[in-house]
């Protein structure tokens, strides 16, 4: 295994660069280094920008809208992206439903679904945790019983990310009482301007509204847009949790992450000297950084299995609990650096425009925010401790 770029490889990494140089709004960069609050145009801007590229959906399939990419080009356009200060793409559709569409849908939801997943016509959001469902997933309670060509939906679910922003969802629902748990669900997609649907806003520690609870009161949902076969929603939920476990990981933000504490630990002086020459602080710096190569390394071995046949199976766990780990640990690194600084939060100082007196170095304004922010990291996508459990039961059969 040569975990090395080829000359092709370094040639589509030169190429992408000249694309984030061009076509990367220098406005909308500028936000996401300094932790500063994403619109919804934002984000529309940059997927449409992907889209016209044909790089949006860069693991689908040629035929369905994908670039083509193998799993290094992937790899290669993701980890640019981070570091040149591009949006994450929200995820829910093009990483997500995409793949479990193409995998499991029929040819009526591919025609329908996937284009408008590309152009931006519907903005998906995902119905899995609910209150007493979020690690134990299996034991939904939402159900969905059959009335004719339709399906009546109730239930409510929670931490809905974006889902004030969303036209559709895409839900785990109880379709099964009399079977065990995780044989009695299906996959559904509700239209989120269906009479019955009220979603609820969830203000966050850092006082923004990114969640939601959404409820479901008498919801009637077409059959058709049952994905796959009734009952067997458990199966396509674990195939895309292995999509969403691997991008949480995030070796492209944790290094964008890295060097921005690093300019920060520079900046910030204790006792006359930059706070990267504090032996506290700067072993704590490498051993970070030292953790953040590791995992690294273990992200092109994946790719290179992949690349190679394989699948991902207890690895892409191993990159969730490492991966929010180090991002979690940067971003506190970050909050101890700006001291004092870091304590008045100050949430307009995060919005476009802002006039205010500057709180400490451009670092400061998002440090705490980023901190509470990244908390939630270990927790969805299934917590590190659920992933703990799923290596046990790969590796050692426990």
């Amino acid at each position: 295994m040569d975990l090395k770029f080829t000359a092709e490889e370094e040639a589509f990494r030169a190429e992408v660069l000249d694309f984030l140089r061009e076509r990367l709004p220098q406005r909308i960069a500028d936000k996401v280094r300094n932790g500063r609050h994403l619109t919804r145009d934002d984000m529309a801007t940059w997927h449409a920008t992907l889209n016209e590229k044909g790089w949006l959906a860069n693991h689908w399939p040629k035929e369905y809208g994908g670039p083509g990419w193998n799993a290094v080009q992937k790899f290669i356009f993701e980890n640019e992206c981070a570091i040149a200060g591009a949006p994450r793409i929200v995820p829910f559709g093009v990483n997500m439903l995409g793949p479990v569409l193409i995998k499991y849908g029929s040819v009526a939801q591919k025609r329908h679904w996937l284009p408008r997943i590309l152009d931006g016509s519907d903005w998906w959001c995902q119905g899995y945790s609910e209150p007493g469902a979020g690690s134990d997933l299996a034991a939904v309670r939402t159900t969905a019983v059959r009335d004719g060509d339709h399906y009546v939906v109730n239930g409510q679910k929670t931490w809905t990310t974006f889902g004030h922003y969303a036209n559709m969802i895409f839900c785990l629902v109880r379709t099964a009482t009399d079977v065990r748990k995780q044989e009695g669900i299906s996959f559904l997609l509700i239209d989120m301007n269906t009479p019955g649907v009220e979603v609820r806003p969830i203000i966050t520690l850092d006082g923004e509204h990114e969640v939601n609870e959404v409820f479901f009161t008498d919801v009637r949902v077409p059959v058709a847009n049952l994905v796959g076969e009734e009952n067997k929603g458990w199966t396509y939920a674990k195939y895309l949790l292995t999509y969403e476990r691997t991008n949480i990981a995030g070796v492209g933000f944790s290094v964008a992450a890295l060097a921005r504490l690093k300019r920060a630990a520079q900046k910030i002086t204790r006792n006359g000297k930059p706070l990267a020459e504090d032996p506290q602080f700067a072993a704590r710096l490498a051993k970070v950084e030292i953790d953040l190569e590791n995992m690294k390394t273990t992200n092109l071995r994946v790719i290179a299995a992949v690349a190679g046949g394989g699948v991902p199976g207890a690895e892409s766990s191993m990159l969730k609990i490492r991966g929010t780990e180090i991002r979690q640990e940067i971003s506190s690194l970050l909050r101890r650096a700006m001291g004092p600084y870091a304590a008045p939060f100050v949430e307009e100082a995060l919005e476009e425009g802002y006039t205010g007196e500057p709180i400490g170095p451009d670092e400061a304004a998002s440090a705490a925010s980023l901190y509470f922010n990244n908390r939630k990291l270990s927790i969805f996508g299934g917590s590190n401790e659920i992933q703990k459990n799923i290596i046990s039961k790969m590796i050692l059969g426990l």
